[in-house]
């Protein structure tokens, strides 16, 4: 099962939040195993790049976690609009049967497509001129 979400790196980890009645949670509570894939539309690491990592998860839902979490999400995701409208949201995400996903990292293999296109383009340009 893959889905696309929103995460925040800290603490040498990747925390994401979800409603705990998604079928991923009970998994996720069941085999901790799992992989992030991090595209470059998501991050600042090149355009045309991704990184893939497997990792370990915990499903919390403790105050502490939510306390720092859901701010550092929600200035992720709307700090451009300002504090008022960050605040807002981190509120917004503070709702029952909400659990944050916390996820050590192990395994990594990065992607870059531009090196891909140029590797691809030299071959081609090779095939034309035997």
């Amino acid at each position: 099962m893959a889905v696309t979400m929103s995460y925040v790196y800290h603490q040498d980890r990747f925390w994401l939040t979800s409603s705990g009645q998604r079928k991923r949670v009970p998994a996720v509570r069941r085999d901790g195993r799992v992989a992030v894939v991090i595209s470059s539309s998501g991050a600042d690491i090149g355009a045309g790049r991704t990184v893939s990592s497997k990792g370990t998860a915990r499903v919390l839902d403790d105050a502490v976690s939510k306390e720092w979490f859901y701010p550092a999400l929600a200035e992720r995701l709307v700090g451009h609009l300002g504090p008022a409208r960050v605040a807002e949201f981190a509120r917004f995400l503070d709702s029952p049967r909400r659990v944050i996903l916390e996820v050590t990292p192990g395994v990594r293999v990065g992607y870059d497509g531009s090196k891909m296109h140029a590797a691809t383009e030299e071959t081609r340009v090779a095939g034309m001129n035997p």
